[in-house]
């Protein structure tokens, strides 16, 4: 099963999208700050970062520099409502997704629907 790490700070949107991860076959972790995805990225194998960019403590950025220290093959996708950030986004983690809310959640499987297509497919 893929294991998806999900950072977002707001707790409606963060179960939000924990569930709707979750309806379509994913294994999802949810913690509500970058701080907290450090020790989990450190102990526990994951396929896949869905971060929010702007979060306190520590930023999607930030963590995703971090995660990819930590694990260099994870994914990264990054959710934001700053079309600001999107750029600097793509500038600092070249190969992360970026997905802009607002969002309808069938995008949001879609997009890790596609991003983990061949493993799907192969089972793997």
């Amino acid at each position: 099963m893929i294991r998806i790490l999900l950072a977002e700070d707001d707790r409606v949107m963060r179960e939000y999208l924990t569930r709707a991860l979750e309806r379509s076959g994913y294994a999802v972790s949810a913690v509500d700050r970058g701080t907290a995805a450090v020790p989990l990225l450190e102990t526990e194998p994951f396929d896949l970062l869905l971060t929010d960019i702007v979060m306190p403590e520590m930023d999607g950025i930030e963590l995703a520099q971090r995660a990819g220290v930590i694990a260099p093959d994870l994914r990264v996708m990054f959710i934001t409502g700053f079309a600001a950030v999107t750029l600097k986004a793509g500038n600092a983690v070249p190969q992360a997704r970026v997905l802009s809310k607002p969002f309808h959640l069938r995008d949001l499987v879609l997009e890790v629907d596609r991003m983990f297509e061949m493993e799907r497919v192969s089972g793997g």
